[in-house]
């Protein structure tokens, strides 16, 4: 999956959980209002009934007020408890629970620490503790800030997002535009010293001299083919990863200071993975050359390629100043670098190569500061 899939699966994932919260909390909170005209219509029709008692002498009347009372509380769960701590009553328990002596004691230990009790003085001197948790109404209003802190941190998360994507995304055009340029502006010079190429020959010059040109125009015109590639997705075929890294190796040790000490490790079988040739190329390119610059053209560079069951990894090893851990996945960004001067597009091209066009893994696998650095890909086998 590209850099854009990901986005776009990324934005789709994030509307949807946000649009789930939402819809959760508008479901929840008209619920919430429905049971509050419940409980404002009971307390309506008691304040009915007390003003009819009021009015009235009869004390049937006194008697349906103290019932509408005692039956109003369906909600809230309530346990009285004698003064030798025995239950009088409970309401608004769950079976499960009353019926379970160990769990009921349990339950009337928390709402112990939920509530004061109220205390009852009975005509006969006894006293009785009545203790009483939380309604399911409260209990769900306490869930509330949470839910709307969350739909607000995902509207926060969706606006940053978009604005970061968005960003990045004209980054990518720009880059790709600049690339495409670069390619279209080498390609007139280069067919000009193709036919240059082709008067020295007729001129009887040095055959050698004249090959060394021709592997440098062959080398620009690489160069051109990558540029033109950058913003389009390339096509991928079948290849041996150790001979295509065997031969970029081989070139840049050949072009390399003579302080660097080269060496390579590589199966004696073939490796077959799905790959885009010029672009691989560029990207051992820029890992060496990036390995270069960290020895200051003086050190070790060793190339291995390594295979397990599933897949194939290049290690390219160095033994320059290392990057510190907190930077490892910095180095990947666009614009970020080390040095007084450049860029700092060869380590994001590398990664955009790999990851997006690939859809394998480039890291760094281990450095220490002072003693080197291996950077890693890893890619699939067919």
């Amino acid at each position: 999956m590209n850099f854009f899939a990901q986005n776009r699966t990324s934005k789709m994932f994030m509307l949807s959980a946000l649009f789930i919260i939402l819809g959760l909390l508008l479901w929840n909170t008209t619920l919430f209002f429905e049971r509050l005209k419940d409980v404002e219509r009971d307390k309506m029709r008691i304040w009915a009934q007390s003003q009819k008692t009021i009015a009235s002498e009869d004390t049937n009347d006194y008697l349906e007020l103290n019932l509408m009372i005692i039956t109003s509380n369906s909600k809230i769960p309530i346990v009285k408890l004698n003064a030798d701590g025995s239950v009088s009553l409970h309401r608004n328990i769950p079976e499960s629970i009353t019926e379970n002596p160990v769990n009921f004691e349990e339950y009337i230990s928390s709402l112990k620490k939920r509530n004061q009790p109220i205390i009852n003085e009975l005509p006969d001197g006894k006293i009785q503790f009545l203790y009483y948790g939380d309604s399911l109404i409260l209990n769900k209003l306490k869930y509330y800030p949470i839910a709307i802190v969350v739909v607000v941190l995902l509207l926060v998360g969706m606006v940053y997002f978009f604005f970061n994507t968005t960003k990045i995304s004209e980054q990518n055009k720009l880059w790709a535009g600049m690339a495409k340029e670069t390619a279209h502006q080498i390609g007139t010079p280069l067919s000009s010293l193709v036919g240059w190429l082709e008067i020295l020959k007729i001129e009887n010059v040095n055959p050698e001299y004249l090959t060394e040109m021709q592997k440098d125009i062959n080398r620009l015109k690489m160069i051109t083919n990558r540029f033109s590639k950058i913003g389009s997705k390339p096509t991928l075929e079948l290849a041996n990863i150790v001979s295509e890294t065997q031969e970029a190796y081989e070139y840049l040790k050949a072009r390399s200071s003579k302080l660097i000490n080269f060496e390579i490790s590589t199966p004696e079988n073939p490796i077959l993975v799905k790959l885009n040739k010029p672009l691989y190329a560029w990207t051992i390119e820029n890992l060496v050359k990036n390995a270069i610059d960290a020895m200051r053209g003086k050190g070790d560079l060793k190339v291995l390629v390594l295979e397990d069951k599933q897949s194939v990894k290049i290690q390219v090893i160095d033994t320059g100043s290392g990057i510190s851990r907190l930077n490892f996945n910095k180095i990947f960004e666009p614009g970020y670098t080390s040095k007084p001067i450049g860029w700092g597009l060869g380590l994001s091209l590398a990664r955009r190569i790999i990851v997006d066009y690939h859809s394998g893994q480039i890291k760094v696998a281990k450095s220490e500061r002072g003693k080197g650095t291996t950077f890693q890909i890893s890619l699939t086998k067919c």
